[in-house]
């Protein structure tokens, strides 16, 4: 059974940093990260978050009026050899 990561895709770089603030100051745990290529073809950011967390970063993003494109759930892609070159 594959595991499932969660992100958290914006509009724009200013919402991403906007929201991964109040989370932080919320205490919810969230990981900038790049936007994989399986939830959007677009170049940005996105933050990585916890599946129990969605929730709770939905209405934090209403509550402060950040705009949210979309939540993805990709498949974890566990690779051990990822930038190996040798």
């Amino acid at each position: 059974m594959q595991q499932l990561q969660h992100y958290v895709l914006f509009p724009n770089h200013d919402n991403g940093m906007r929201l991964y603030k109040e989370l932080k100051a919320l205490g919810v745990r969230a990981v900038i990260s790049p936007t994989p290529r399986t939830a959007s073809k677009c170049c940005g950011i996105s933050l990585m978050v916890e599946e129990e967390d969605l929730e709770t970063i939905q209405s934090c993003a209403k509550e402060h009026d950040i705009e949210i494109l979309k939540i993805a759930a990709v498949e974890r892609d566990l690779n051990p050899k990822r930038d190996r070159y040798c």
